[in-house]
């Protein structure tokens, strides 16, 4: 059995896989657990990001207002499933502008939360940047790449004392190619050190683009990333997540890998909305005593869902990546 790495989490959301259900992940039967009207101003939430906090959970969300801007949002649980999220969007401290933000995550390394998140610069996509003690303030800090570039998403602890990103080089449009690459930083300022990871597979549900999920679960087979692939079908392009394992001292080596997907669209929330025929899997809560990963995932780029699994049945499904 692999084991996760890390401090329990034991008040995580969490429903048991149905009766006569056989594939790895089920979904929370009270989904979506975000609606799209939530606040008093949002056309859409989605693709956004949970992290354990004090004695509940805090998250940024994207909110999507009815001026159809993309904004990031602070919010609050209890249990994981119920949110209060802020009707106004997070005011960065920062002398960079802000332009736009979406899809982010967040990765708490130390004594502190990292934001990463598409992020406009000069109208252009890169990967934002910003640290929170608290949630209610965030600083800003430098863009990590230059434009053209999505998914960035940290690793939660420096590995050989550098800081590790992944990351999705892109272009402005909806870009029908992408490959995993990560790069590294000795201070969350200066990138470099780029190494391709892993490229989309040749037919199949990942074969358009891919790109980084969730912050990696670190456990002791490797570093567990869940990421999205896209497939271009004849009525357009579907998003489904699958799952690797990456290797621990050096995560650009690629030790196995999901040849089917985890969860694809399948539900009318996933399959209708404003993309529809999306699930975008942002972030995970995980409990290293039973080996329970919740996975937070953007349903159609409307709405969100919560989806579970166990860490050592999503192993299972992998098959090895020949070096």
């Amino acid at each position: 059995m692999a084991k996760i790495i890390g401090t329990a989490c034991p008040n995580l959301p969490w429903q048991e896989r149905p009766a006569n259900w056989h594939r790895p992940i089920w979904r929370d039967t009270g989904n979506p657990i975000i609606r799209h009207n939530q606040l008093r101003s949002s056309n859409s939430i989605f693709n956004s990001a949970v992290v354990p906090f004090r004695d509940g959970f805090a998250g940024v969300f994207r909110c999507d207002d009815i001026a159809r801007h993309c904004r990031l949002h602070a919010g609050f649980s209890k249990d994981g499933i119920h949110w209060q999220i802020d009707e106004s969007p997070i005011q960065f401290e920062s002398d960079i502008p802000f332009e736009y933000g979406y899809d982010p995550r967040v990765c708490r390394i130390e004594d502190r939360w990292y934001v990463t998140w598409c992020n406009g610069m000069n109208g252009e996509p890169t990967i934002g940047l910003a640290e929170t003690t608290d949630f209610r303030k965030f600083r800003q800090m430098e863009n990590a790449f230059l434009p053209y570039n999505r998914n960035g998403v940290l690793f939660p602890r420096r590995i050989n004392g550098m800081y590790v990103m992944l990351s999705r080089p892109s272009d402005n449009g909806a870009t029908p190619f992408g490959d995993i690459y990560l790069s590294r930083s000795p201070d969350l300022r200066y990138w470099g050190d780029h190494r391709l990871v892993m490229r989309p597979v040749k037919f199949g549900w990942q074969s358009t683009k891919i790109g980084a999920g969730p912050v990696p679960i670190e456990t002791d087979a490797g570093w567990l990333l869940i990421y999205h692939g896209v497939l271009t079908s004849c009525n357009g392009l579907v998003y489904a997540f699958g799952a690797a394992l990456l290797d621990l001292d050096d995560p650009s080596k690629v030790i196995r890998r999901t040849p089917n997907y985890l969860l694809a669209p399948e539900e009318l929330y996933e399959r209708v909305g404003d993309v529809s025929n999306v699930v975008f899997p942002c972030a995970t809560l995980q409990d290293s005593a039973t080996g329970r990963i919740a996975i937070y995932y953007g349903c159609a780029d409307t709405c969100v869902g919560i989806a579970y699994g166990y860490l050592d049945d999503v192993i299972a499904e992998m098959r090895d990546v020949p070096q």
